[in-house]
């Protein structure tokens, strides 16, 4: 089973890597890192660079797309190479989904039109836009369509758990889960703006135009 991962410049590196680290422990998956070109792509802040091992012409029907986000996601909503991949693909995938921002990508590529879906909070705006109904849940699924959109960043992994059941069985997913002891007990329930202080949104808001 093939797993296609679109990389693209200034990408949120674990809107991939969490995915693909659940995914590629299951010995019948591979996970193909897909772009418009081989090559490194930097991701969000320039300071990691991911590669391009197959282009968008190299896999034409993968199995699962899993579309991640950041905040070059905005710079592909106008269509091109990615998104036009995106849409020619969804016909015979298994599941196309994406995490955080890269709903924006799927909703660019028409698949998300009258669907709930979600993304990282600070783009429900954006997706809303295309014809997509945002709302606050971790993993979002529409299996008759075969979609799942997933909230930001670290819902990708929670993403993909779920994937490995639908597509192999539970047991499978909790494998992969005891596999990379994904077990997340943070030491601050600050995971939403919802749930923490003006402090900490302000503070958030200066990280924000710094790095994002």
């Amino acid at each position: 089973m093939q797993v296609a991962v679109p990389l693209f410049p200034r990408m949120t590196a674990l809107d991939a890597i969490g995915p693909y680290e659940v995914l590629q422990r299951v010995p019948d998956i591979d996970v193909v890192l897909v772009g418009e070109r081989r090559g490194e792509v930097r991701t969000e802040n320039g300071m990691l660079g991911l590669s391009v091992d197959a282009t968008f012409a190299d896999i034409p029907s993968p199995d699962v797309v899993v579309v991640p986000g950041g905040i070059g996601s905005r710079a592909l909503l106008a269509g091109g190479p990615l998104v036009d991949w995106v849409r020619a693909a969804h016909p015979g995938t298994r599941f196309t989904t994406s995490v955080c921002s890269g709903a924006l990508v799927l909703g660019a590529a028409g698949l998300l039109d009258g669907l709930t879906a979600t993304t990282h909070w600070g783009a429900f705006d954006v997706l809303a836009r295309f014809g997509a109904t945002p709302v606050t849940q971790r993993v979002v699924e529409h299996l008759p369509e075969r979609i799942v959109t997933a909230a930001g960043v670290s819902a990708g992994i929670d993403m993909a758990l779920r994937l490995l059941e639908l597509l192999v069985d539970d047991v499978a997913a909790q494998a992969a889960q005891v596999f990379i002891e994904y077990d997340p007990q943070p030491p601050f329930d600050a995971g939403h703006p919802s749930k923490v202080s003006d402090e900490v949104r302000a503070r958030l808001a200066e990280y924000r135009t710094v790095r994002s």
